[in-house]
C-alpha cells in the first residue's frame, strides 16, 4: 500500500532541490512562466572570440538543462496537486496500480513497469 505521507515528503524534497538547481542557472519569466537560462556574467576585461564561443556554448547548456529540469519539476508539481486524487498512483495506460516498488523510486511516476515506455 502506498504511503502517500512519506510520498508526499519525497516529492516535495524533490521539487525543492529541482527549483535550487534551476535557481543557480536561470530565473523565471513572469509574463511566460517559465524558466530562462542566465548567461554567465561578463568578465570586466575585453572578450576574445574563443571567450565569447564559450559562452555561448555555456548558454546553450545552460538552456538545455533548464528544459530538463523544468520537465522534471512539472512532473513533480503535477504529482504533488493530484496526491489526493484516486487515480494518484495508477497507471495511466491500464489504470491499475503502479508497483510500490516504483513509486518509491520514482514517486511521480505515472505508468506501471510494464507501460514504461507507453
Amino acid at each position: 500500500m502506498l504511503d502517500k505521507k512519506k510520498i508526499k515528503e519525497k516529492l516535495e524534497k524533490e521539487r525543492d532541490m529541482l527549483l535550487d538547481q534551476i535557481r543557480d542557472i536561470g530565473k523565471l519569466n513572469p509574463e511566460t512562466n517559465e524558466w530562462e537560462a542566465i548567461p554567465e556574467e561578463i568578465d570586466s576585461r575585453e572578450s576574445d572570440q574563443n571567450d565569447m564561443a564559450d559562452r555561448f556554448e555555456d548558454f546553450e547548456a545552460r538552456s538545455t538543462m533548464i528544459k530538463v529540469l523544468e520537465t522534471r519539476l512539472n512532473n513533480i508539481l503535477g504529482s504533488l496537486d493530484g496526491l489526493n486524487k484516486v487515480s494518484f498512483g495508477k497507471c495511466e495506460v491500464c489504470k491499475k496500480d503502479i508497483e510500490v516498488a516504483r513509486m518509491e523510486v520514482n514517486s511521480a511516476a505515472k505508468t506501471c513497469k510494464k507501460h514504461l515506455n507507453s
